[in-house]
């Protein structure tokens, strides 16, 4: 990705990304690492590597690529956006964080987000002394009706889409009078669990909003949550603005490799295959809750939420069953257990336990 001289950014400010970036970030010069240099050649003395590959897999002695070809262009090919908006790397964790490190102020700048959600939205800004102006879903988990009074001054807003916890989702629209609602501030709507909700995407939206930004990744359908993979999806502008904080080399090489082999058409069969399997199972899963007398979401990732009248004693007994389930110590989530979709085995011995 080519970086604008400082001459270009000046005629550039009116550009919203640069308006919102903070300013020291405008003049700042990118670390140019070995691998964005680029070049051409038989033999590499630019990056003090080792020449001995003591490895089974080929190349891991030089540092990979910082945006690999293969990976962008294969994640543009499934996702229908544009390469020239994508950013990889270590999942959507990192992309959360790099979007408040360019963007927000220390001190000064906040984020809004709306609970009860992720928790790496607040916890991020926080690590970096960014404010966070925490909303609340309505009773029915959607977006408030006076959402653009409520977000304030806050310079990011954060929508997760399906919602982690609740695995409710909100409507395409909503989304979109949102970004239209707030042109002078980035809107990023988290799409970790689209993959088991499709036609809740907006990422088709990205062309058309210079604000609207989306998160992805490979943890959760793609089954690769141990590769650290994930994706940010915006207007070039703003991916500039993105790569000029992001680390030498984000993106490890076996974890392009093994991305890129997920989002082949084979790969990609495969994870349609099992978000069905999930889909299945915990649709068996949520009727085995209800029959327990739990209220239970309708679940819209591969997760469903249920509420007990006695959280602790399910706990205790799931516990007992060596079986881990997600709890919270926020109050509108206390008396409610998470509870991941897993394969037919598994789900079968959940279900026993929860029918005992």
């Amino acid at each position: 990705m080519t970086m604008d001289t400082p001459a270009q950014l000046n005629s550039a400010q009116l550009n919203l990304a640069r308006r919102l970036a903070r300013p020291e970030l405008l003049e700042l010069q990118p670390y140019e690492s070995a691998r964005r240099i680029g070049g051409r050649g038989d033999i590499w003395i630019n990056a003090n590597e080792s020449p001995f590959n003591n490895s089974r897999l080929d190349r891991v002695n030089r540092y990979p690529e910082c945006q690999p070809p293969e990976l962008i262009s294969a994640y543009s090919q499934y996702s229908g956006v544009c390469a020239d908006n994508i950013i990889a790397g270590r999942g959507a964790d990192e992309a959360i964080e790099l979007l408040i490190r360019t963007f927000c102020v220390p001190g000064v700048d906040s984020i809004a987000c709306f609970g009860p959600t992720y928790g790496m939205y607040a916890i991020s800004a926080r690590t970096f002394n960014v404010g966070v102006n925490a909303l609340s879903l309505t009773t029915s988990y959607q977006l408030p009706e006076d959402i653009m009074a409520q977000v304030g001054s806050a310079k990011l807003v954060f929508i997760c889409n399906p919602n982690n916890p609740t695995g409710t989702v909100i409507d395409r629209g909503s989304i979109e009078a949102v970004v239209a609602g707030l042109p002078d501030r980035l809107v990023i709507v988290d799409e970790a669990y689209i993959e088991f909700c499709p036609d809740y995407s907006v990422a088709e939206l990205i062309e058309k909003y210079d604000n609207l930004v989306v998160l992805r990744t490979l943890s959760k359908a793609f089954a690769l949550a141990g590769a650290r993979c994930g994706f940010l999806l915006a207007k070039a502008p703003t991916c500039e603005m993105v790569m000029r904080v992001i680390a030498p080399y984000p993106v490890p090489l076996p974890v392009s490799e093994l991305a890129c082999a997920a989002l082949s058409e084979n790969g990609i069969a495969l994870m349609r295959e099992q978000v069905a399997e999930l889909k299945v199972n915990g649709e068996r899963l949520t009727d085995t809750l209800r029959s327990c007398g739990a209220k239970v979401l309708s679940a819209n990732g591969n997760f469903v939420l249920a509420e007990f009248d006695e959280p602790k004693a399910v706990t205790a007994r799931l516990t007992q069953a060596g079986i881990v389930a997600r709890t919270y110590s926020d109050p509108r989530l206390s008396n409610c257990i998470r509870f991941s979709f897993s394969n037919k085995e598994e789900t079968d011995y959940l279900i026993e336990q929860l029918s005992q």
